[in-house]
């Protein structure tokens, strides 16, 4: 490898320039000035796609000044053995230094005093949010009011010259730096460009939306503190890996036209089997003569199986390219999801590359150990920098909400984007009102389009405005005639079969055989892992285990799709066959039974479950049976518990009178409906309540922190003399995209499984291959952490890998019907998680 050196110093010594970093394998280190500058072309370069390019780049150029102290000089010279004790008089003890000397606040108390006094309000707006970014560009965004109002700003702000080491770096920093810095505080177009964001903002949320107007500004303060953090992590990863700088597309990808042609040709050679793929190709097409209407919010609006996927695609590349955006991001929210839909994606818009050297379609969401992979995927991930990008729910919002910086880097490639939500509808119910005013202003602020895509849309423009409800663009639909679609693609009976004293367990075993008998093939959807069990043991007693398949999220992903593969094998050459399975097969999975039993949920995954049924219209109609358990353990799930009672009102009302649905249990008016009372009964959950510290939501955090703000005046006296008042801190130490991260667990199904786990337990004295770790997700199971503590107490897992803790389970504890086991396996107590 060949050092740059036109950004690094060659040292057999300690550099007479201020350095940034030092780069072992050449010996080499990167001048602070460099740094600076680098990461300042960086932040412009995303800043600008808001208007604030030179915004961004003064936190660039100001957000290590703390570096040129002598102290930290000296700590990092001693970091890496250039100072040495009882030789050079400058050496400190680094390991006792590290994390300890301050050299994010230097740069944000100069612009804090430059811009914060004599500037007016919005010299002081302008200056508390570049602040902000540059004393949080390790730590993640700071507080500005703690939770009980303690002025958290200011303090950092007033820290002592000594610790901060303001006065030093200024006079020590280089010319070039200071000179540039000048320039841009003193040029008017600095405020403008800010102030005009700021009006923006105030003009598109008016007179009492008051929490979505201020939860706006915190997303401002963030977008630019992603902008910051992605052009420091850039630039410091280039010069510590030179290679790298040759993998980023940095935004030179390929271009709209190559990719749409490819789709093109792609639905072009799509065969027409059934009359439901009419409706599909009228469904793309719609699609596509949407695609040429101005950015905004839309929805796709499509009963589960009339492809969804292949037609959101055609509107978001040809948007795409009618629009000059920049990529497309896909949210979904499952990884089973993404792996199948990347995987139809990739194959039409890179046909003849490879996963590893693929640089169109990229596939971003947790692995096994994502902090440890390696290679160009890793390095494009960081900060989803592809033309077509495939993450979850659970990455989106960590990019807008979570702590520390890894998630929030990635937030500015949410500007200039098409973003599509496949299966919106799960969105958390506490994230609502966070998720809705994020949407507007990536709409409204960052130049981006949204496609909320779904059978079952949950009427996210109806919830309290006030709070914050999306804003539809006007002919938000891309289907012109939903209710018309909905009908033309009714091709399953739904039966309620709801009873008052509920379904016994050997009564719905009866009622899947009987309907086995009758139509050949039966699909039933539990709500838990321990019914499906149950359900799987009384039907396979009767039918025999030829027969007779189970699935659920105990199984691996592998293990899961070899079973699927058998039950399709079967549907397709008409052998009968029954499934039994958890919700999972809802999934986005694409497979067809004539008749599906479905225990009482939400009326969105009743929908879902039809699309199970009949999916291709190969018959007139399939049916699908609605029963209600008599014995069933939801206290874990409220969400599914609260979702049966408002069906079962739905339901209850389409009784009195099915016209007003339109004669369709699960049709757009019921589904309307459902919706309405659902949120209406957890309206209170929207704001993502909490009761940590104090009693608040986050969204209130985010916003107007009024609990904070009022604090702050009963011990000043006055109101806090600066915007933003946030505890964004707070919020994101608060915010979970899930209830329980989940941890993942290799597990020993078939030869493969025990082989992948020898390979692994035959590594572990060094660095894991990453082929080997994306191999290993297609066997992990995800436990949560009781259950995961449970298995360590019985020491039924391995822990593998030099710091990596990946674990991987012993054989008997994994089985080849149910996957993994609490005890082992074909003991008496051997069971499965509920």
């Amino acid at each position: 490898m060949t050092p740059d050196n036109a950004s690094c110093v060659l040292a057999q010594s300690s550099p007479s320039v201020a350095a940034a970093h030092y780069r072992a394998q050449d010996d080499c280190w990167q001048p602070l000035l460099k740094h600076l500058l680098g990461t300042a072309d960086w932040a412009k370069r995303f800043a600008e796609k808001l208007g604030l390019g030179m915004l961004g780049e003064l936190l660039g150029l100001l957000h290590d000044l703390g570096k040129y102290s002598q102290v930290f000089q000296a700590y990092l010279k001693s970091a890496v053995g250039k100072l040495v004790p009882d030789v050079d008089e400058d050496w400190v003890d680094a390991v006792q230094l590290k994390g300890k000397i301050d050299h994010s606040s230097a740069g944000a108390q100069y612009v804090w005093q430059v811009l914060g006094q004599g500037h007016g309000r919005l010299g002081a707006l302008v200056g508390q949010l570049s602040a902000l970014c540059i004393a949080s560009h390790h730590s993640g965004l700071i507080n500005t009011l703690s939770p009980t109002g303690k002025d958290d700003f200011i303090a950092r702000m007033r820290k002592d010259d000594g610790k901060t080491h303001l006065s030093e770096a200024l006079e020590s920093a280089d010319r070039d730096i200071l000179e540039r810095c000048e320039a841009l505080l003193a040029d008017p177009a600095l405020l403008e460009q800010v102030d005009a964001v700021i009006k923006r903002i105030e003009q598109r949320n008016p007179g009492q939306a008051d929490a979505p107007r201020f939860q706006q500004f915190g997303l401002l303060v963030r977008f630019m503190f992603s902008c910051l953090v992605a052009g420091d992590r850039i630039d410091t990863a280039d010069f510590e890996n030179p290679d790298d700088a040759d993998l980023r597309p940095a935004g030179q990808y390929e271009h709209w036209t190559v990719l749409i042609q490819r789709l093109e040709s792609h639905l072009a050679g799509l065969p027409v089997r059934y009359p439901i793929d009419t409706l599909r190709q009228s469904i793309s097409l719609d699609c596509l003569h949407a695609a040429s209407n101005e950015k905004g919010i839309f929805t796709l609006t499509v009963p589960t199986g009339g492809g969804k996927t292949l037609a959101s695609l055609r509107f978001a590349l040809h948007h795409a390219q009618e629009r000059k955006l920049d990529r497309i991001v896909y949210v979904v929210p499952f990884t089973a999801i993404i792996d199948q839909n990347a995987r139809v994606a990739r194959a039409v818009l890179e046909p003849d590359a490879t996963v590893d050297d693929g640089l169109v379609v990229l596939e971003h969401h947790g692995n096994l150990a994502p902090e440890r992979d390696q290679g160009r995927e890793k390095l494009l991930a960081a900060d989803w920098d592809a033309p077509v990008v495939y993450t979850t729910m659970v990455q989106f919002l960590e990019a807008l909400f979570g702590a520390g910086t890894r998630g929030a880097r990635r937030m500015h490639q949410l500007a200039n984007a098409v973003l599509v939500f496949d299966e919106v509808q799960t969105i958390p119910i506490r994230c609502v009102h966070l998720f809705n005013n994020a949407l507007n202003f990536l709409v409204e602020q960052c130049n981006s389009s949204v496609v909320l895509c779904t059978a079952t849309q949950p009427l996210l423009d109806r919830v309290d405005t006030a709070r914050g409800a999306v804003k539809l663009s006007d002919g938000h639909s891309l289907i012109p005639d939903v209710g018309q679609l909905f009908d033309q693609l009714r091709r399953v009976e739904v039966h309620d079969a709801c009873k008052a004293q509920g379904w016994a367990a050997d009564e719905i075993a009866n009622l899947i055989l009987r309907e086995f008998h009758d139509k050949g093939n039966c699909l039933l959807i539990t709500n838990t892992k321990s019914a499906a069990k149950k359900l799987y043991e009384l039907v396979v007693s009767v039918a025999g285990q030829d027969v007779v398949h189970h699935l659920s999220t105990d199984m691996c992903p592998a293990h899961r799709r070899a079973e699927l593969d058998k039950v399709k094998t079967k549907l397709e050459a008409g052998v009968p066959v029954i499934c039994v399975s958890t919700q999972l097969i809802e999934a986005g999975v694409d497979i067809d039974f004539w008749v599906v039993v479905r225990y009482l949920a939400g009326l969105d995954s009743i929908a879902q479950a039809a699309g199970r049924c009949n999916r291709n219209g190969k018959i007139r109609r399939g049916h699908l049976y609605i029963v209600n358990p008599r014995d069933e353990n939801l206290g874990m799930l409220p969400d599914i518990e609260e979702g049966k009672k408002q069906a079962r009102r739905v339901l209850a009302d389409y009784l009195d009178d099915p016209a007003r649905y339109d004669n369709d249990r699960l049709g757009p008016k019921a589904l309307e409906d459902y919706y309405r009372y659902y949120f209406f009964q957890r309206r209170q959950e929207m704001s993502y309540p909490t009761s940590v510290d104090v009693d608040t939501s986050l969204l209130d955090l985010l916003a107007l922190n009024p609990t904070a703000v009022s604090a702050y005046l009963g011990d000043n006296g006055r109101y806090p003399p600066y915007r933003f008042c946030q505890s964004f801190s707070t919020a994101a130490r608060l915010f979970k995209a899930i209830d329980a991260p989940t941890e993942g667990i290799v597990v020993p199904y078939g030869e493969d499984g025990k082989a992948l786990i020898a390979e692994l337990c035959g590594a572990s004295d060094r660095p894991f291959d990453k082929k080997l770790l994306k191999k290993a997700q297609q066997y992990t199971v995800n436990v949560l952490p009781k259950v995961l503590k449970h298995l360590s107490d019985i020491e039924a897992f391995q822990t593998v890998g030099s710091g990596l803790g990946i674990h991987c389970l012993l054989q008997e504890h994994y089985s080849e019907k149910f996957g993994l086991s609490a005890h082992i396996v074909n003991s008496p107590e051997a069971s499965v998680w509920t």
